[in-house]
């Protein structure tokens, strides 16, 4: 089954988009696979097709292994390395786009100003709990495999199908896709297989598309991955959990990106039904947390690090200062939440 989109949602898409010139279109800080993705697929297809002058805009810069999702046509710009630009572009705007997160609290610093922005605001999300009152109109499906997915049906049901989609939006849809599904490992529905083929049908070229995303990295990626198996792996009766600490990340001189997919490893032991990696950064440490089905990633995250998601896809922090005194805690916070949890 295809997400169910209602004719009145598209023609108050329409309604909305037809009466702006200038927009912006908005995902979450450290921008993944499915944020980059689908912003630039919607970005393309705003700009070819009903003729919008649209910038991208990211808290964070993608991360190198990413940036080949970005078209060429597509204006991005980042706080993190424009900060003024970006203020540029959503003061200019008459119109936003946020996809791939419930709310504006994901885009971080952004936040004060899109909230203060008085232009119409469109949701396009998988996620759970929408923040429905910022926004003019929503789509929210948390059933589907990624925001790319649901704006591809969102935008087929509006063009008339796959065939009628600018290439490069098509092609960072199915790249966007892809990632969020673990290569269709996870949260994959029978509407995710068929998004996949109508887009190969339609020339996407997914062989090159996967030589990109899984066989285009650097060594350093390779020998972290080892070592943390080795090293860095500890078990916590059915759970794992690695914490990748700032000297480490130094040590193997790793890059924003490279560890991605590191936290399904420890799924492959027949025995784990939860994984966890925890990634140091700047007074807090990324939680990113698995789970194989009839275990929920989304409780550990809401109830133990300050976050949420998909039942078996979900993410969070840890807070140094307010969870945990220093970094060197975090082990031992994390035993105790896992022992709680499982119990």
């Amino acid at each position: 089954m295809i997400p169910d989109i209602s004719q009145e949602s598209l023609s108050r898409w329409k309604a909305l988009t037809d009466g702006a010139a200038k927009a912006v279109v908005l995902g979450h800080t450290h921008p993944d696979g499915d944020a980059l993705g689908s912003c630039c697929a919607l970005a393309v297809y705003l700009q070819e097709k009903w003729g919008k002058q649209v910038h991208v805009v990211f808290p964070d810069s993608p991360a190198d292994n990413l940036r080949f999702i970005v078209p060429a046509s597509c204006r991005l710009v980042c706080q993190d390395t424009d900060p003024e630009g970006v203020g540029a572009c959503i003061g200019a705007c008459d119109l936003v786009f946020l996809l791939d997160c419930n709310g504006f609290s994901r885009t971080e610093g952004l936040e004060p100003l899109l909230r203060g922005k008085d232009v119409p605001k469109i949701l396009v999300d998988h996620h759970l709990n929408p923040e429905r009152d910022n926004f003019d109109l929503v789509f929210s499906t948390p059933d589907i495999s990624s925001a790319s997915e649901l704006l591809y049906w969102i935008l087929t049901a509006l063009d008339g199908g796959p065939g009628h989609l600018p290439s490069e939006s098509a092609t960072a849809l199915l790249a966007g896709m892809t990632t969020d599904t673990n290569n269709f490992a996870n949260s994959v529905y029978p509407s995710t297989f068929r998004m996949a083929s109508e887009l190969i049908a339609a020339g996407v070229d997914r062989d090159s598309l996967l030589q990109k995303l899984y066989n285009s990295y650097r060594e350093n990626r390779v020998r972290i991955f080892g070592y943390m198996q080795l090293e860095g792996l500890r078990i916590v009766g059915e759970a794992a959990y690695m914490v990748l600490t700032r000297d480490i990340q130094r040590q193997f001189d790793i890059r924003e990106g490279e560890t991605e997919g590191l936290v399904n490893v420890p799924l492959s032991i027949a025995g784990v039904r939860l994984s966890l990696l925890l990634k140091e950064d700047d007074g807090h440490f990324r939680v990113s947390i698995r789970s194989k089905k009839g275990t929920s990633a989304q409780r550990l995250a809401s109830g133990y690090f300050h976050g949420g998601g998909h039942e078996n896809a979900a993410g969070g922090k840890l807070l140094v200062g307010a969870d945990i005194a220093s970094p060197a805690e975090a082990s031992a916070y994390v035993e105790s939440a896992l022992k709680s949890f499982l119990s």
